[in-house]
């Protein structure tokens, strides 16, 4: 596999070796050892899945530590923009953001440590979206960040008037007012 490193420390591409022929492919899609080995120490113990339309803006959500997820993401079909916001105050990166498309054509993989709101964007017809978290969900430490926010500046590659976002992200909290406590 290849482990490429962002400008955000802490963010990782994870491009997983596939092995395919005239029957369709193989690929591993986590092996603890060899994460591990590539500095992604995260401890798996949940996986979730979504399916979702296009246009559909999923995020940006966190959750206060102690109850904070790690989370490897990858898309089984369809093609997304997966987005993390470094939330770690005294970051040099603190509330710059990385987008990456995730699809199951380049099967890429995307690793979004503790301290990141996380969010995606549907740019298919439909997307199936996987990710392992090392945290089990705890609502009542969950926390989003406006998916809008000009101070986060994000273009989710879907028009404005085609996004479709659920009542609770567009309550969200704007950058400047988001209770966070993740130090750097």
């Amino acid at each position: 596999m290849e482990v490429i490193t962002t400008h955000i420390p802490g963010l990782v591409i994870i491009k997983p070796n596939v092995f395919g022929d005239n029957r369709g492919f193989f690929l591993e899609s986590y092996n603890k050892k060899r994460y591990e080995e590539a500095g992604i120490k995260a401890d798996f113990i949940q996986d979730n899945i979504s399916k979702s339309g296009y246009g559909v803006i999923r995020g940006l959500h966190y959750q206060l530590a102690p109850y904070a997820q790690a989370k490897l993401v990858q898309v089984i079909e369809g093609k997304v923009l997966d987005v993390a916001v470094d939330i770690r105050k005294g970051s040099p990166t603190y509330g710059q953001h990385y987008a990456i498309e995730l699809s199951a054509e380049n099967k890429t993989q995307f690793f979004v440590p503790r301290g990141f709101a996380h969010g995606f964007s549907v740019l298919s017809e439909t997307a199936t979206f996987m990710y392992k978290c090392d945290n089990i969900y705890t609502p009542e430490a969950e926390r989003s960040l406006l998916y809008c926010d000009e101070a986060l500046n994000i273009d989710w590659q879907v028009p404005m008037d085609k996004a479709n976002v659920s009542e609770k992200d567009l309550k969200a909290a704007l950058l400047k007012d988001a209770e966070i406590n993740f130090e750097f």
